[in-house]
Order: C-alpha cells, then structure tokens, then sequence
C-alpha cells in the first residue's frame, strides 16, 4: 500500500515535521534553532549573580532551573525556590549530625532528593512508631505521603543537600530559614 506524504498543519500555517510513508523526517530549516542558541536569561527566569543562580523563590512564574546545582549552592537549613498554588520546591541543606526534625503534614505529600551526603530517614504511621527506616545518600528520592511521620539524620561527614517537593505548598511563598533554630522559631 502507498502512503502519501502528508503534512500535518499546525499553528500559524506552519506544517511540522515532514511525513513521507509514515516517516518523519524533521522541521524545515527556516524553523529550527541553530545548536548554540540559548534563550537570554530574562526569558528563563533566572537571575545569575557570578555564574550562580540567586536563590529566591521564583513564585508562580515558569521556571526551568539546574535543580542539583541550585540545591548544592544552598547554604540555608530552608529556602523556597518556587511556590505554586498546587505545589511548592524548597532547597534545604542538613548540616553535619543535624536533621530535619521529626514532623507530619497531614494534608501535604512530601518529595525529598538528596543530591549530596548521607543519611538515615525514618517514617512510620505514629510519633513513636517510626518502622521505616533506610540509609540514603545521593540520588536518593524519599517519598512521604501525607499524615506520615518522618525525620532525615544526616549521617555524614558533609552537610546534606536536598530538595523537596511539597503537594500542596506547606511553608508561605518566600520563605528562607537560615538555621533550623530559625524554622522551628517561624512555626
């Protein structure tokens, strides 16, 4: 059976990629970006200050972001990178022999990823049944569903680096704790 080449119309009159036989053999050259091109940084959101992204939270504007590099820069206990209406992402760093504190959110899901060090979490259903418990380091995801209680040791030599993912957001729009000391005092 032959197949006739077909291009399928899109926005503007602009025909996507050619089809010949059911094949698609890519985007005219008039509308393809050359390799080098990189948007300025004003259309990506992000302001860089000495080659480094300046930590703050970036709201409910989009966002495309080297999340390791910003969660590895942080030196705060607790930064809020971006704070949507449904979700929220925080940079926090867990010095040497610190934690997080054991906590539950009891209408938030929870992501946590750790990019650098070491560490022990423990969850549970109770305060004081915590009987999951895993040694992490980085690469590591931690999912917390929403009423479990949980707490991240950093067990390391090195402080700990993570960021997490609150569904829906948990701490207010801007938000940056230096220390612990300072989120325990804001709560």
């Amino acid at each position: 059976m032959y197949l006739a080449p077909v291009a399928y119309p899109t926005h503007a009159g602009f025909n996507g990629p050619y089809y010949y036989c059911g094949y698609a053999f890519g985007y005219p050259a008039a509308y393809r970006y050359p390799a080098t091109y990189r948007y300025p940084a004003a259309y990506q959101g992000i302001t860089r200050s000495e080659g480094s992204v300046v930590l703050k939270d970036y709201g409910k504007e989009p966002l495309a972001i080297d999340i390791e590099a910003a969660a590895e820069q942080n030196d705060a206990y607790r930064t809020a990178l971006w704070t949507g209406d449904h979700l929220q992402v925080t940079l926090m760093s867990i010095g040497v022999g610190g934690d997080i504190g054991l906590e539950v959110h009891p209408d938030t899901d929870q992501f946590i990823r750790i990019e650098e060090g070491r560490g022990v979490v423990r969850m549970g259903k109770a305060k004081g049944k915590l009987d999951y418990v895993q040694p992490v380091s980085g690469g590591y995801a931690i999912m917390v569903p929403a009423g479990t209680w949980h707490n991240l040791v950093n067990t390391g030599d090195e402080p700990l680096k993570i960021y997490t993912i609150y569904a829906p957001p948990h701490h207010p729009p801007g938000t940056v704790h230096k220390t612990k000391a300072d989120a325990m005092a804001a709560e």
